[in-house]
């Protein structure tokens, strides 16, 4: 229970215990709040650094997105104002239709073989009637409720989302342009479809360094037109307002009666997004979150291109940070240790050797065989120059002259104990002469001294009997001392 006490009782702690926690504390404890500062801002700064590499990752991938819509629009205004399309459209009767034909044909055949994204192209007169195509399915058909008829019979280019084709039922993406006679007036509207399947394909390219990640593609209500995973295609993100749902069934838009809502309100943000940015989510039914980074495209700016990966991926580089730091911090605490357990042992030796010495001195065994080593200890520590050699240079003088000053105290204590006892005999000798019955025995001496022996007793059996009385009378005194 001592040794309990004396381990969480600082004050009890050996001079080299403390003198180790003092140093290690001295190094760690600055250092621990430094690199824990430190630490926070490279979290930061690093989370930072991923969030802005999926936006840029997003922003590249809406950006090659953006320039394959800008090449298809030239091509669509070159296409409008081609001289065969011009006069086909602008014919007044079906033999002059039929008369440019051939020629109509060979351009749109040599405009589809150009690219091989292309799906179809076909043009529309001005009630939206299908005239000619590279796909003869298209021909007589009226398309007068798409949108893409719509903006472009008012005289604007448009691009759609990817819809599935009311024809082919292919999915694909539809960019129209009006087709304006000589004299400026619209004639009909060019149409040129991409493939859906390839734009998936450009989208869903696999996200550099990330094995689990992906991109996906939402438009300007929110929903999926393009994810590596098919059973999440046409599903909005948040549920679609009733207004937009019915709008969306009405124009046919993604061939289906009903849009699913995933419902997940973290990804809001990224609906009709006008900047790049970052969000976390988690889809239903799934336990592992996701981050996403998500860019607007510039040509179709409701258009957001988002790139998602496990949240656990994201952290990777923010865990390898922190076990840098928190290995940097324990190697340095360990070297500190070491260090203080070091410098603490060296000062506490000549201290531990100087407890031994004074118990020594004061058990009075210093000077004997058993203080021998412990002077040697002393005299090797009395070689340095700092201020430990200083104290045991000090120390070895003191118990020098502690030496002198005990042997002539030795030899004052017999002095005075030989003064002692012959004081002690006197006082004692005093004690029986100057007793009142030895003083009256004195006397009695005396007196019979002056008188003459009687005849019956002679002078020596007198003395005799004189000096047992004498010795009898000091016997009982020392008796009655003691």
């Amino acid at each position: 229970m001592k040794h309990l006490y004396r381990l969480f009782y600082p004050p009890a702690w050996s001079i080299a215990a403390k003198i180790s926690v003092a140093l290690v504390s001295a190094a760690l404890i600055p250092m621990s709040f430094t690199t824990s500062y430190n630490l926070r801002q490279s979290l930061e700064r690093v989370k930072d650094g991923e969030y802005r590499k999926l936006e840029l990752s997003a922003t590249s991938i809406a950006s090659r997105l953006d320039q394959l819509i800008i090449d298809i629009q030239r091509v669509l205004i070159q296409l409008s104002s081609d001289r065969n399309i011009v006069n086909f459209l602008a014919a007044t009767t079906s033999r002059e239709q039929e008369a440019f034909r051939p020629n109509l044909q060979q351009t749109l055949f040599n405009v589809f073989r150009s690219n091989p994204d292309f799906d179809a192209v076909f043009m529309l007169n001005s009630q939206g009637l299908c005239v000619a195509a590279t796909d003869r399915q298209f021909i007589g058909q009226n398309y007068a409720f798409r949108e893409y008829f719509h903006s472009s019979i008012r005289g604007e280019p448009y691009v759609s989302s990817i819809l599935v084709g009311e024809t082919t039922k292919r999915p694909g993406m539809f960019l129209s342009h009006p087709v304006r006679s000589l004299s400026g007036s619209i004639v009909g509207v060019m149409v040129l479809k991409i493939r859906g399947k390839d734009i998936r394909e450009m989208v869903n390219t696999p996200v550099k360094g990330a094995s689990q990640g992906y991109a996906f593609l939402i438009d300007q209500q929110g929903v999926i037109i393009s994810h590596p995973d098919q059973s999440l295609l046409y599903h909005s993100l948040m549920s679609l307002p009733p207004d937009i749902l019915k709008q969306v069934v009405a124009d046919r838009r993604y061939g289906l009666e009903q849009i699913q809502s995933l419902d997940i309100p973290e990804l809001k943000v990224m609906v009709k997004a006008k900047n790049p940015g970052h969000t976390t989510y988690r889809f239903p039914r799934q336990e592992m979150p996701r981050t996403v980074g998500y860019a607007p495209l510039g040509k179709q700016p409701w258009w957001v291109l988002g790139i998602s990966q496990p949240k656990a991926q994201f952290t990777v580089p923010l865990q390898h940070l922190i076990w840098l730091h928190g290995s940097s911090v324990l190697v340095v605490g360990a070297i500190t240790a070491v260090i203080a357990l070091f410098l603490a042992r060296k000062i506490s030796r000549p201290i531990h050797a100087l407890t031994g010495a004074a118990q020594a001195l004061e058990n009075d065994n210093f000077f004997d065989s058993h203080g021998l080593e412990l002077h040697q200890n002393l005299r090797k520590v009395a070689h340095s120059q700092d201020d430990i050699g200083q104290l045991v240079r000090v120390f070895l003088q003191m118990t020098e002259q502690v030496k002198m000053r005990d042997q002539k105290l030795k030899m004052q204590v017999q002095e005075l104990r030989i003064e002692i006892d012959e004081t002690k005999r006197a006082n004692q000798v005093a004690e029986i002469t100057e007793n009142e019955h030895f003083q009256q025995l004195q006397k009695k001496i005396q007196k019979l001294r002056e008188h003459e022996v009687t005849i019956s007793e002679t002078e020596t059996e007198f003395y005799q009997r004189l000096q047992t009385k004498v010795q009898s009378m000091k016997e009982r005194v020392l008796n009655s001392e003691a």
